[in-house]
This record gives C-alpha cells, sequence and structure tokens, in this order.
C-alpha cells in the first residue's frame, strides 16, 4: 500500500508539473550562435530585455560561438524541448547543414530539429571598406580584384556564414576573387576591418553603420532590392550591374517537439516584444528595421528562403577551408 501510495502521488507531481504555466520553473536561455557585436546579438539582447520584462522570468542571453554558427544551432536543436532554451539564429541557420552536405561532412543538425517561432528583423548586407581604402565604388573593388586574384582579402564570420555567403555569391556574379579570412563572428570580423587586417566586409548594417557614420568606413553597396534607408546614398549591387540579393535576417526558434503549450504564449510575448516602444528605438538606432512575421508566415519564409540557400550553396560548392 506504501508502494503504491509512493506512485500515485509521483504521478500527481508529474501531472502538476506538466500543468505548470511556462515559464516557470527557471530563467530561459537565448542562444547566440557567434561572438558579441554582431546582428544576431544585437538582436537577441534587445530582446531578451523585452521578453523578461513581459513574461517577467530572467532572459538570459548566451554566446555559443563557432563553426560560423553551427555550434550554437546544434546546441539548441539538441537541447530538451521545454522552451527554457531558444535560439536567436540568423539566415545561415538553414545554410549549414546544406554545406556540410556539400562538404561530406555529417551535419550537426538539421532543419527539422528547430522549430520556428517568429522572424524579428531582415536587413540586406552592405559592402563595407575602410574610409582610407582606395576603393570608393564597386566597380573600383572588382576592377582590383580581377587585375590581382586572391590579393584583396575579406573578413566573415565564418564559412558558409550569413557574412561569408554573399561574397561568394558576388565573387560568382563578377569574377573578383578575394581571399576570405574567417573569424568567430560579425563583431570581431568588424574589429579586423577597424583595425587594418582585412580589407573588406560584408555585414549586416547594425554593426557597420555607426563607423559608417563616423567616417571610419565607406559603405559601397547593399544587397537589397532597394536601398537602404540609413544610407540612401549607398546604390544596391544590381544597380551597380550585379544580379546579386541577400538578406541578413534574424529569427527565433525552438527546439522541434517544444509543445504548443509553450508556444503559444512564447508567440504572444515576441508579439508585444516587437511592439515595445523601447525595443523598437533600440532597434532602430542600432539600424536593424523590425521585420515582424508570426509562426505560419515565418514557416513559409524560412521554407522559401532555405530552398533558395541551398541553391546558392550549390552553385558556391566546397570550399577549402585550409585557406
Amino acid at each position: 500500500m506504501r508502494a503504491l501510495l509512493l506512485f500515485c502521488l509521483g504521478l500527481w507531481g508529474m501531472a502538476a508539473s506538466a500543468q505548470e504555466p511556462w515559464p516557470a520553473a527557471k530563467p530561459i536561455s537565448l542562444v547566440v550562435a557567434f561572438p558579441p557585436g554582431g546582428v544576431a546579438d544585437l538582436t537577441a539582447r534587445p530582446m531578451a530585455v523585452a521578453l523578461e520584462r513581459i513574461l517577467r522570468q530572467k532572459v538570459l542571453v548566451e554566446n555559443r560561438a563557432g563553426a560560423g554558427g553551427a555550434v550554437g544551432n546544434a546546441y539548441v536543436a539538441k537541447a530538451r524541448p521545454d522552451g527554457y532554451t531558444l535560439l536567436m539564429a540568423l539566415s545561415s541557420v538553414s545554410i549549414l547543414p546544406e554545406a556540410d552536405k556539400i562538404n561530406g561532412k555529417p551535419p550537426g543538425y538539421t532543419l527539422d530539429q528547430l522549430t520556428p517561432v517568429a522572424l524579428v528583423s531582415a536587413d540586406p548586407t552592405v559592402l563595407v571598406v575602410r574610409a582610407e581604402s582606395p576603393y570608393r565604388t564597386v566597380k573600383d573593388l572588382v576592377d582590383a580584384a580581377r587585375a590581382n586574384p586572391g590579393k584583396i582579402n575579406y573578413a566573415s564570420s565564418g564559412y558558409y556564414s550569413a557574412l561569408h555567403t554573399p561574397m561568394e555569391m558576388f565573387s560568382l556574379a563578377t569574377g573578383a576573387k578575394m581571399f576570405h579570412i574567417p573569424y568567430q563572428g560579425g563583431g570581431p570580423a568588424v574589429t579586423a576591418i577597424l583595425g587594418g587586417q582585412v580589407d573588406a566586409l560584408a555585414s549586416g548594417p547594425g554593426p557597420v553603420l555607426q563607423h559608417v557614420k563616423a567616417g571610419k568606413l565607406r559603405a559601397l553597396a547593399s544587397w537589397g532590392d532597394k536601398r537602404h534607408p540609413a544610407l540612401p546614398d549607398v546604390p544596391t549591387l544590381r544597380e551597380s550591374g550585379i544580379d546579386n540579393e541577400f538578406y541578413i535576417w534574424a529569427g527565433l526558434f525552438a527546439p522541434a517537439g517544444t509543445p504548443e503549450a509553450v508556444i503559444r504564449p512564447l508567440r504572444e510575448a515576441v508579439r508585444q516584444a516587437v511592439a515595445d516602444a523601447q525595443f523598437r528605438q533600440v532597434m532602430e538606432s542600432s539600424g536593424q528595421p523590425i521585420q515582424y512575421l508570426d509562426q505560419a508566415e515565418f514557416r513559409v519564409f524560412f521554407d522559401k528562403d532555405a530552398k533558395k540557400m541551398a541553391d546558392v550553396v550549390r552553385q558556391i560548392g566546397k570550399v577549402d577551408e585550409k585557406k
């Protein structure tokens, strides 16, 4: 009888725990798969502040950098689906598994291990050089790279990352062969160009906009379908005769299998967060316009973008990571 009583009490405790509203048990970890200073980090930090205020639960940003974002993405993909480990991912989240396949590696994670929750921002990549650089236009850079293959270098946040992929697209479209130097994330890549370690960089506007306005960097072009509102004098690549378009978007994901009882309040919290005046002010001041999509619309967007990026990765093909 005693054993039966303990068993029944255990079942009751499990049922009570299962019915416990989320979030209640512990702080939420919002993982960024890059070091501080990049687009994902600049989006995650104000989002964490807003979510913490809305959910009345601690939300901690956790930077898990490595392998162009694959380390942090895989960590969340394999995390317990209880709503306490989330991912602020960039567009490269759909690129990396396909890149592993192209390079004959077992993927660190697969897309079906992640559940899209909401799109937060989407911005065209911007091509920048240092202000004292001799390259004043995209044509200047292309002509120099064609005349000196491999002599001009550029930084990225890792192989097949959201900063490497647009530069490879640029190279394919123009025949401008440049030397790739990967860093752990967008923040270190920006530091590298400011410090004169590299000649060029494709970046989301957020991390570089302040340096462009301060006269430290020069923006040559953007990968958008129209000019960026914060850089109205900077032409798109299409205006420069180069058929390239690429957006660095930031979206919230949860591990696959996360219960609807968690996803539903999480979606509502994100919806409130993107409408929050403080969040909007921080995002706008950093040059990252909000492009919110709720789960259903984001899933359609994500599936379409993942297919497009898989095609791009196949065009790029295998890269020599020893270079």
